[in-house]
C-alpha cells in the first residue's frame, strides 16, 4: 500500500479461520484464497454500512463489477489460523469506489496481507459505468467519515 495503514485505521473487521481446503501442499494458505477473504469482508462491510438493498443482494437491479484487485503478501497463514480482515472504502469517484484491506494474524497481531480493490457501478442495460447515487455516497460518508470524495 502506498501509505502505511494499521488495523487502527479501520472501523470494519471480519474474522475468518483458515480451513483445510484453503491450504496447499506446502501447508500454507493458498495465495488465491486471500482474494476470497477480501470479497467476503467487502460483503460484510456493505451490510454493516447499510449499503445492502433491503431485499438482499442484487434485488435493486444495480450491478457492481470488481475491476481491480491488488494484493501484497507479507507472510503466510496456515490451517486453523484465525485472521482478522479489515476493510474500508477509502475513496469514491464518479462511478467507482475503492477499498483498502489488511489481513492480520490474530495470534501475533502481524499484518500478513494488504490490498486494494476498485468496484464500478455498471448500468445493466448499456453495460457502461454509471454515476454512483447520492444516497450511496451519503451512507458511505456516514459509516466511513474519512472517505475521500474524488468526484468531478
Amino acid at each position: 500500500m502506498s501509505e502505511s495503514l494499521s488495523s487502527k485505521d479501520f472501523k470494519h473487521k471480519y474474522t475468518i479461520t483458515v480451513r483445510f481446503h484453503e491450504v496447499d501442499m506446502l501447508g500454507v494458505c493458498n495465495n488465491a484464497v486471500y482474494i476470497n477473504f477480501f470479497e467476503t469482508a467487502r460483503l460484510e462491510y456493505i451490510k454493516a454500512a447499510g449499503l445492502m438493498p433491503e431485499k438482499g443482494i442484487f434485488s435493486d437491479g444495480k450491478i457492481f463489477f470488481m475491476v481491480r484487485n491488488e494484493i501484497n503478501y507479507r507472510d503466510h497463514a496456515y490451517y486453523d489460523d484465525i485472521l482478522d480482515v479489515y476493510s474500508k472504502i477509502s475513496f469514491i469517484k464518479n462511478s467507482s469506489f475503492g477499498y483498502d484491506h489488511l489481513i492480520v494474524k490474530q495470534k501475533t497481531g502481524e499484518i500478513i496481507v494488504d490490498g486494494k480493490g476498485v468496484v464500478v457501478l455498471v448500468d445493466p442495460d448499456t453495460k457502461k459505468s454509471s454515476l454512483l447515487p447520492a444516497n450511496f455516497i451519503q451512507k458511505v460518508k456516514s459509516f466511513e467519515p474519512s472517505v475521500q470524495i474524488l468526484r468531478d
